[in-house]
């Protein structure tokens, strides 16, 4: 941020890219996974659709997560919310880049729930993502291709009705500076489009900014020259935060 559905013998990784950066599994055109390490999608919430295809319910909730144990614990709540379910069918998309991608099939024929989930996930450009699809069997059996249609559906349709939030690397940074000069630093780091965080305040204000590493320069001449050469500019540790709007 236990046993659970998504460890049986058809979880494994979910495809791969071809040289030329297309993405085989939808043929989007999309990035390549290599440059996709500064900046990703993922939800900010959960969200949740439901089909009804021959009398068949797919209840799909999907839900933001990072690690793969909180991606499990989701769909081990999944599986309990649903006792008398047939299926609890899983997929799961983790990392910048998303590298790990595990999906489950739960009893349907191999193929036709947990890689359609996983494709819907992947091609829409997100990770740090869990999919639920919970199945109530209707009685009527429907193929193959009907599953993997329906499950691919369930999963599209939540994250159609989903906040995407995009998750940038960013590198830390404190300015030290006077009251006055404290404020007229944070006036031109919103101009400029840098995260504002927290301020601490005491003889003089210290406040918290998040920008690119590569912009670092840039800060440092703003802050130099709007403070005379006397803020003090501490850069921290660079991690992924959530960037606003």
């Amino acid at each position: 941020m236990s046993g659970v559905a998504g460890t049986g013998a058809n979880e494994g990784e979910g495809g791969g890219r071809a040289a030329a950066g297309l993405c085989v599994r939808h043929r989007c055109g999309c990035e390549p996974r290599q440059n996709r390490g500064v900046e990703y999608q993922t939800i900010a919430v959960p969200a949740t659709a439901e089909l009804e295809i021959s009398r068949s319910r797919f209840l799909a909730r999907i839900e933001r997560v990072d690690t793969e144990a909180a991606a499990r614990a989701v769909i081990a709540a999944a599986r309990d919310a649903h006792p008398k379910a047939r299926h609890t069918c899983s997929a799961f998309v983790l990392g910048p880049d998303q590298r790990t991608q595990r999906s489950n099939d739960d009893g349907e024929p191999s193929g036709t729930a947990g890689a359609p989930m996983l494709d819907a996930l992947v091609s829409a450009g997100l990770s740090d993502i869990v999919a639920v699809v919970t199945r109530y069997f209707g009685g009527v059996l429907l193929g193959a291709g009907g599953l993997t249609r329906a499950y691919r559906a369930a999963v599209a349709e939540a994250v159609a009705g989903a906040h995407r939030v995009t998750r940038a690397r960013r590198l830390a940074v404190s300015i030290l500076a006077s009251y006055d000069v404290a404020a007229q630093i944070e006036v031109e780091a919103r101009r400029r489009g840098w995260g504002v965080g927290e301020a601490r305040y005491g003889e003089a204000v210290e406040r918290d900014y998040a920008i690119a590493a590569e912009q670092l320069t840039e800060l440092e001449a703003v802050a130099a020259e709007l403070s005379a050469g006397a803020a003090v500019i501490t850069p921290g540790a660079t991690a992924y935060i959530d960037l606003e709007g």
